[in-house]
């Protein structure tokens, strides 16, 4: 997989941009923090909060952020941090995982990050119509890629993907951009409504 485009321009000072490009950084380093956990893990959701204003409410919170992320806080409104979220409720799926989240107003964001195994066009034709067989295929065939997908979105609109797969694992081999995933971005909007 090739690099897709960087974040957006920083000669746009406008909030809107700030905010793409702050989205778009939250969610390279929630990719790349997962990324050094390794491969085979759950799904991981989190939390976008505007770091001035997490700050303003829970002034400890200096406390356990690194000076560049205070500067980098500091200098720019948009700037955001994720916070992880443990205790996931229970669910079948990441479709029932999502459809069941809410956030607080005090939110601007959430993330999400999951590991999928993807086929090329049209091998998906030639799988069985048994789920079970289906799975047993897919998992078997030899063109199969593993992927990890990272996908945020804000209140306000703006969306941003990393996608990372197994063979090209490396930082610099990370695609990227606003709507790689548009049906997981969709589903990480609809927590926000």
């Amino acid at each position: 997989m090739s690099t897709t485009p960087a974040p957006p321009p920083t000669d746009d000072t406008s909030p809107e941009a700030r905010a793409r490009r702050a989205l778009a950084d939250a969610v390279r380093e929630i990719e790349h923090h997962v990324a050094t956990a390794g491969w085979d893990a759950p799904v991981r959701v989190f939390a976008l909060v505007r770091t001035q204003a997490a700050l303003q409410a829970e002034p400890g919170l200096a406390d356990q952020l690194t000076p560049e992320v205070l500067a980098a806080a500091r200098a720019d409104d948009q700037h955001l941090t994720s916070v992880e979220q443990e205790g996931l409720p229970a669910a079948e799926d990441l479709e029932q995982l999502l459809g069941g989240l809410t956030w607080p107003s005090t939110v601007h964001g959430a993330a999400v990050t999951v590991e999928r195994v993807v086929l090329p066009p049209g091998v998906e034709e030639d799988l069985p119509d048994d789920p079970d067989a289906a799975l047993a295929a897919l998992l078997a065939h030899p063109q199969r890629q593993d992927v990890r997908l990272a996908v945020g979105a804000l209140r306000a609109g703006p969306s941003w993907c990393a996608v990372r797969t197994r063979a090209h694992d490396s930082d610099d081999a990370v695609g990227q951009g606003p709507e790689l995933v548009p049906g997981l971005v969709d589903a990480v909007r609809a927590t926000l409504e």
